[in-house]
């Protein structure tokens, strides 16, 4: 069984902002990009403690061929997404998103 997967505000932002950087760079990139997050989210979704906590309660899974991770919460009812940011991107966006 999955749970339902929620992205906050900000998480949508950064799902914008990656695919519009790899659409710009064609060969179809901002789609695939969609892809992989997608399939990212459905693992998520039916195995939400299987990525590794990382702070506090939050939980951060890798997108396959991209350099990016998503950040989320498994709550007893839900998965709450805080961010789908890059992996060299500062730890501390990553770790604010969880505080709040």
């Amino acid at each position: 069984m999955s749970l339902p997967v929620r992205l906050t505000p900000e998480a949508e932002a950064d799902v914008s902002e990656a695919e519009a950087w790899y659409r710009e760079r064609g060969l179809g990139l901002g789609d695939e990009f969609l892809r992989s997050l997608d399939a990212s989210l459905q693992s998520i979704a039916r195995f939400p403690e299987s990525c590794p906590v990382v702070h506090r309660p939050l939980r951060r899974a890798l997108l396959r061929r991209f350099p990016y991770c998503v950040f989320y919460v498994a709550e007893s009812e839900r998965i709450v997404v805080v961010g789908v940011l890059h992996a060299r991107r500062d730890p501390q966006v990553w770790q604010r998103r969880s505080a709040g």
